[in-house]
């Protein structure tokens, strides 16, 4: 591999990999990187179109670089922003969401405006950990390591993106837990989520054989009141304490069982919500239609504010889940929304909030087919945004695109996209 090279750093990738152009022209992505940094790098990957590269020294910094704040951040991929202050990662995200609309979307569109997250570290309110036992009796429990996905780096107190309920937990956990982790599933590998909720944290284990001994742990990490595991291909398995939680979004209190799926950062997730709830307008009497509704927390504040609702969501979790006053006129429907889809539409207002994946390939032609009149899209991956954008066609026009950011220090963003019709 090419070494000692030196290249000026033009950009930020979707990834939050600095881009670069080699001697050759060739494309290299490099980690922790910044615009406007001139370095010298070693190719560490290289590809038919496209290199990875190492910096090994920083020859010029660009001007939003600075220095990380956590200490383990040259070795760990849970963040790929640090390195870069909070406003130069509220303008990368915004370029990257305005690119991928005009450059995959075909859009005439400006970058749009980013919405800060009101805390920059300690905002999740969910994080997720990789346990992995070694030779020996010796394990590790953390993130992935940079450079190096198939190991895991160890990862305690240092961590600064749990919130302080969060982390507290993460530790007790980890003295708790036992030689080996022997309280908790064995296995080589398992996936450890905590989850802040109205009672105290609740803890889902993913793969892993047996349950451990969640009664000793729900004794000896305070706050923990839940303890559930999922195997490959099983519904998920109540193993001790609560066996219903609940989590608070802005004025909806959901009891939820299980793993449901919660967005990570609660400032600025309900500050997205309240976007797309003034999106939506007057909505007493419409019909509304929640596709990949998730919890339904949208779809019930939709049904609240009078419109007549109906979720769909493919996880089953969704079934159980219970608003402490449910809206009277907010069904469910579980299954595949383009299967479900079709028989629904047409729609005052279709709300999309699909996996980073996007819309399946079959949904576009059902909106040319029975139009609702206005599409609110939210959006985790602005590449599938601009794809789905471009095929739903040209029977909607962009009405407005905003962003937030609902993942600081990575190079995650979501938006939101209102589709009003063409004619209108």
């Amino acid at each position: 591999m090419s070494s000692d090279l030196e290249v000026s750093v033009r950009g930020i990738g979707s990834g939050g990999l600095g881009i670069g152009t080699l001697p050759d022209g060739k494309v290299v992505f490099l980690p922790r990187a910044a615009p406007g940094d001139r370095v010298r790098i070693r190719v560490v990957k290289e590809k038919p179109r496209w290199a990875r590269g190492e910096v090994i020294e920083w020859i010029e910094e660009g001007v939003g670089r600075r220095s990380a704040p956590c200490g383990l951040y040259s070795r760990c991929d849970g963040c790929s922003l640090q390195h870069l202050s909070y406003e130069s990662q509220i303008d990368i995200k915004s370029g990257l969401v305005g690119d991928a609309l005009r450059r995959i979307g075909g859009l005439e569109i400006g970058d749009p405006e980013v919405v800060a997250s009101p805390e920059e570290f300690c905002y999740r309110s969910r994080v997720s950990f990789t346990l992995r036992r070694l030779r020996g009796g010796r394990l590790v429990a953390g993130f992935r390591e940079l450079g190096h996905r198939g190991r895991v780096l160890d990862v305690g107190s240092e961590c600064l993106l749990p919130n302080e309920k969060l982390l507290e937990a993460w530790m007790a956990l980890r003295s708790a837990w036992g030689p080996g982790a022997g309280r908790l599933p064995g296995g080589r590998e398992l996936r450890i989520t905590l989850r802040d909720c109205v009672e105290g944290v609740s803890l889902f284990l993913r793969g892993g054989q047996g349950p451990g001994d969640p009664e000793a742990l729900l004794k000896e990490v305070p706050d923990l009141i839940s303890v559930w595991s999922e195997k490959s291909g099983r519904e998920p398995l109540f193993l001790g304490g609560l066996e219903s939680v609940h989590v608070k979004w802005g004025e909806e209190t959901i009891g939820v069982s299980g793993g449901g799926f919660t967005q990570v950062n609660p400032g600025a997730g309900e500050a997205l919500y309240r976007h797309v709830l003034a999106e939506a307008g007057d909505l007493a009497g419409r019909t509304v239609i929640d596709a990949y509704s998730g919890l339904g927390i949208l779809g019930r504040s939709m049904g609240r504010a009078g419109g007549r609702v109906t979720g769909i969501d493919l996880d089953p979790v969704s079934q159980t889940v219970r608003s402490s006053e449910e809206p009277q006129d907010y069904r469910l429907l579980v299954g595949r929304v383009e299967e479900i889809l079709g028989g629904l539409l047409p729609a005052d207002l279709l709300l999309l909030n699909p996996p980073r994946a996007g819309l399946a390939e079959e949904i576009p032609s059902l909106l040319t087919e029975s139009p609702p009149g206005k599409i609110i899209y939210v959006s985790c991956d602005p590449a599938t945004l601009a794809r789905d954008l471009k095929r739903i066609g040209e029977g909607y026009r962009v009405a407005r695109a905003r962003a937030f950011d609902l993942f600081p220090q990575t190079a995650h963003v979501e938006t939101v996209v209102t589709l009003e019709a063409a004619d209108t």
